[in-house]
């Protein structure tokens, strides 16, 4: 097994960890409806995921964040966070539990869950930096999956 540079190998242990994301809802991670992308900034699309659980569930802070809304919308009422580099995090149908300007810690609780955006209750989590909507399950999935074969091909013969 090779050695590392001494340098190399203090700069690995001293990098800060990559900024991760938790789930917005305790296990089970029930999706029932995919992000969908707009093809267009205004055409048809599902701007996030939808989750299942049943109404009540806590809403967990997805990061480290800052409120930046917490009430109603049209009929809905839904949480929206601040994270850094400009990402916003949004979670309906949500019954507060914070107010604007308040700092919140990745796994606080936000609000509970309340019936209304599916068939059965729900909860939709977007994502989204600028104007560009983002895939949430990306924040709390360590990319691609790739499947390899189980033995290699023999060589030869």
């Amino acid at each position: 097994m090779p050695l590392l540079p001494a340098a190399l190998l203090v700069s690995t242990l001293l990098a800060p960890a990559p900024v991760r994301f938790a789930w917005p809802l305790p296990p089970p991670h029930s999706v029932v409806r995919a992000f969908e992308a707009p093809a267009s900034p205004f055409g048809p699309g599902h701007r996030g995921v939808d989750l299942s659980a049943p109404a009540g569930t806590a809403v967990l802070a997805a990061g480290d964040a800052t409120v930046v809304f917490a009430g109603a919308v049209a009929a809905r009422t839904l949480v929206s966070l601040e994270h850094r580099n400009g990402l916003r995090t949004t979670y309906e149908p949500v019954a507060p539990t914070v107010s604007a300007g308040r700092p919140v810690r990745r796994g606080e609780v936000i609000g509970h869950l309340e019936a209304g955006h599916c068939p059965s209750p729900c909860l939709h989590w977007g994502a989204r930096r600028g104007h560009a909507y983002l895939d949430p399950l990306r924040l709390v999935s360590l990319g691609r999956v790739r499947l390899l074969p189980l033995t290699t091909p023999s060589r030869g013969g």
